[in-house]
């Protein structure tokens, strides 16, 4: 459904735990740690991002799931 939305031309701020199902479906990505913002940048470079696997998405580094 956000999808949906999404692509008929809305933009939409999703807060979600899920970090790899809101990474998959983001065009831009925001980390928040205690309140801050310690990363940015395009969805799909972050789900990349090895601390951000390591940390967020329960992958180690340098080992693909």
């Amino acid at each position: 459904m956000i999808e949906e939305i999404n692509n008929a031309g809305t933009t939409i701020l999703l807060v979600e735990q899920n970090a790899s199902m809101a990474l998959s479906i983001a065009d831009r990505a925001y980390v928040l740690e205690a309140g801050e913002i310690v990363l940015s940048g395009k969805a799909s470079a972050l789900l990349e991002d090895p601390k951000v696997r390591s940390a967020y998405l329960g992958a180690e580094e340098g080992v693909e799931k």
